[in-house]
């Protein structure tokens, strides 16, 4: 009888050496990699940068590298979430829009791909400009931008000259428009995007300085200032302001005759100013504000990145250019400083949209 027990045990223990051996070797082949790796199903079958995949089937332990195949776009992936039985990844932003293969490569280069259709619609990130006349050539940097069919002024079929066109950028020409403003409808092979950018018509807007002093402005400097050819954003002159080291003052324009009276017709001030030599704060003054003109007016303060063009726009209704009164004659912008050495700003499409 004991006999009897003692085979007994050892057959169970050598089933359970044998079951713990399988499970090893199963546990094996999850992680070693496959000679004939096997893709059954991606779920979903079409998707954005940014979506998660899965791909199921087997021998797919191991994989390197996911590949997809349109302009050879890596996907990034965690080996730790994967098995030989699933494949989990996201797709990458800059995988280019359309039908296409995904390519995954094991670590014997062995390769298994699927079909699978990339939604990648338009994505316009910087512009060069936002102010545009008929004709005006502007840049638009972004994503998906290869293979634009078309670039409408939003809600109609007036349509912008495509002039070039790359993954990342697409130069166009702007069409004739009574429109004060618009964003762009911009449309490619998985479908149309509207541009969260907004773009100004300035034959339509109030004109302070544009490529010279309009509409009765002129320059106005406790410092110095001077219409310059150095720069410019709109034609080939911009307004040069010149602020000395230690010297608290404010430049800008003036109308000592009918000035600007109080207007329902526009929605905002617009400008660009090209930095100086660090970052700065500049201040934005006009006679009619609340505490006047000059260096008590700190409520709008203005932050210069250093050497680079920088667009504005900013409601009138949060500026209080008429708060004392209508019209008012000044606008311009004061310093605090500079403190180490005199520095240049150039202002140039100083305007009021609609």
């Amino acid at each position: 009888m004991k006999a009897f027990q003692k085979k007994s045990m050892k057959a169970v223990i050598i089933f359970f050496l044998g079951a713990l051996l399988l499970t090893a070797c199963k546990k094996d082949d999850d992680k070693e990699a496959s000679g004939n790796p096997v893709a059954s199903a991606i779920d979903p079958g079409t998707g954005k940068g940014g979506d998660v995949l899965t791909i199921t089937g087997s021998g797919l332990a191991d994989i390197v590298s996911i590949l997809f195949d349109k302009d050879s776009v890596p996907a990034g992936f965690n080996p730790n979430f994967n098995t030989g039985s699933a494949v989990i990844f996201r797709i990458p932003d800059t995988a280019s829009g359309g039908k296409q293969h995904i390519v995954l490569t094991n670590r014997l280069g062995k390769k298994v791909q699927v079909d699978f259709d990339v939604l990648a619609l338009p994505l316009v990130k910087t512009v060069s400009s936002y102010n545009f006349t008929t004709g005006k050539v502007i840049t638009l940097t972004g994503i998906h931008l290869q293979e634009v069919s078309s670039v409408k002024l939003t809600g109609t079929s007036t349509e912008a000259t495509i002039i070039s066109k790359s993954k990342k950028q697409l130069v166009i020409s702007f069409p004739a428009t009574d429109a004060p403003s618009t964003t762009l409808d911009i449309t490619n092979i998985t479908g149309m995007a509207t541009t969260t950018q907004v773009f100004v018509n300035l034959n339509k807007a109030f004109h302070f300085f544009v490529d010279d002093y309009e509409n009765g402005w002129t320059g106005n400097f406790w410092g110095s200032g001077s219409i310059s050819t150095d720069f410019a954003v709109s034609g080939t002159t911009s307004l040069k302001l010149g602020y000395a080291k230690g010297n608290w003052s404010a430049n800008g324009l003036a109308n000592w005759g009918d000035g600007l009276a109080l207007t329902t017709d526009y929605k905002y001030l617009s400008f660009y100013i090209k930095g100086g030599s660090i970052e700065y704060t500049l201040y934005l003054t006009g006679d009619q504000r609340e505490v006047g003109y000059g260096n008590a007016d700190q409520n709008t303060p203005i932050v210069v990145p250093p050497n680079v063009w920088t667009y504005y726009k900013i409601p009138l209704a949060d500026l209080g250019l008429w708060k004392k009164g209508t019209p008012f004659h000044n606008l311009g912008f004061w310093i605090k400083g500079p403190d180490t050495k005199d520095e240049v700003f150039y202002l140039d499409d100083l305007i009021l949209v609609k």
